[in-house]
């Protein structure tokens, strides 16, 4: 499944009020850790297509960032019927990040 940008004026419609279970990568493009956290988003996006996988750039999005209580990234925030069931910073393996999702 595509990977959204999500921007303020998105935010609601497509993590929040989502039916779907949503995971949100909160990252910036000179984060070297998020550098590697992407491709293993990447890889969950194709192999969950029931899953809304979400980028986040916390310098183009701060607002969204503070909102969320983001202080370090990546974190990774997990969604399930509006209510966030996961946010956490640091790096995550394939293995852990998909274990939150379906857990």
């Amino acid at each position: 499944m595509e990977i959204v940008k999500v921007t303020k004026d998105t935010y609601d419609d497509i993590v929040m009020n989502s039916g779907k279970t949503v995971v949100v990568d909160f990252y910036a493009d000179w984060c070297g850790p998020c550098k590697l956290q992407a491709p293993i988003v990447d890889e969950l996006a194709a192999e969950m297509p029931d899953v809304q996988f979400c980028k986040i750039n916390i310098d183009e999005e701060m607002l969204l960032a503070v909102k969320n209580q983001v202080a370090s990234i990546p974190t990774i925030m997990v969604v399930k019927n509006g209510e966030i069931t996961y946010r956490q910073p640091g790096l995550l393996q394939k293995g852990e990040l998909a274990a939150l999702i379906n857990g």
